[in-house]
């Protein structure tokens, strides 16, 4: 009997399923804010909780799936890893087996309407924990000898207005480079991602979109051909699979 598709064919359900917990956790978020504090604003239901949860399920229902026990997916609780320029840092999901790092994956969201200063805030932070991890493992934080691990990112953008139309960038003293004038935020995460990728940052990056209207309902985007959930969740289950069979 062949093995199981690395991707089943039903997976955008739990993608759309993934989509629309976000944007019903912010509501939910949003409304218990109100009725404590009247003045959070938005940024407290971005802050107020753990809305990316269904893609971590997402995810989850992947790896289970291609034969990773559930016990090795951490998802709640022991997800710290250390680091070389900290002493921890805490993923949103860790795959851990018998003593071994298999993967590590953050889940990012941004919704508006400060897109400028969380654009640069989620720059800086995908790389600094890119270079902390991959530079605590050459140093043998996780074991000497074990094979390396599978670094994963995900991004949900807010499709609006905001995240869509050209921004101009100020170029006082150097040129920036081309791709990034009169870029959007949607076009600047997509560059983003792809330069993590080609950079050997990240093993995997996926780059989605959805409106708050229609998110609620799982709908979204998909910018970028090369970072789509599938490629994301495929090879992540390669990796997975291959580590597997090899233990």
């Amino acid at each position: 009997m062949p093995p199981p598709a690395l991707v089943p064919n039903d997976y955008s359900a739990h993608v759309q399923a993934a989509v629309a917990h976000y944007w019903k956790s912010l509501d939910a978020q949003s409304r218990k804010q109100r009725a404590g504090r009247a003045d959070t604003g938005r940024r407290s239901a971005v802050t107020g909780g753990r809305q990316m949860n269904g893609f971590c399920e997402l995810v989850n229902w992947l790896l289970t799936t291609n034969g990773m026990p559930e016990a090795h997916i951490h998802v709640q609780a022991s997800l710290e890893l250390p680091g070389y320029f900290r002493p921890t840092k805490r993923w949103d999901m860790l795959v851990v087996n018998d003593g071994h790092l298999v993967a590590a994956i953050e889940f990012k969201s941004q919704r508006g309407p400060s897109f400028g200063n969380n654009f640069n805030n989620r720059t800086e932070e995908a790389l600094g924990n890119a270079t902390d991890i991959w530079t605590a493992y050459r140093e043998g934080a996780f074991g000497t000898d074990r094979p390396r691990p599978w670094l994963g990112w995900v991004m949900l953008l807010e499709d609006c207005d905001g995240s869509t139309q050209p921004v101009a960038v100020a170029e006082p003293h150097f040129p920036v480079f081309p791709e990034f004038r009169n870029s959007s935020y949607c076009r600047r995460y997509e560059l983003l991602l792809r330069k993590l990728m080609l950079e050997k940052l990240y093993d995997g990056t996926a780059f989605l979109m959805s409106s708050e209207k229609q998110g609620k309902r799982g709908t979204y985007q998909e910018p970028a051909a090369d970072l789509t959930m599938k490629k994301f969740l495929a090879g992540l289950a390669g990796h997975a699979r291959a580590y597997l069979e090899s233990t």
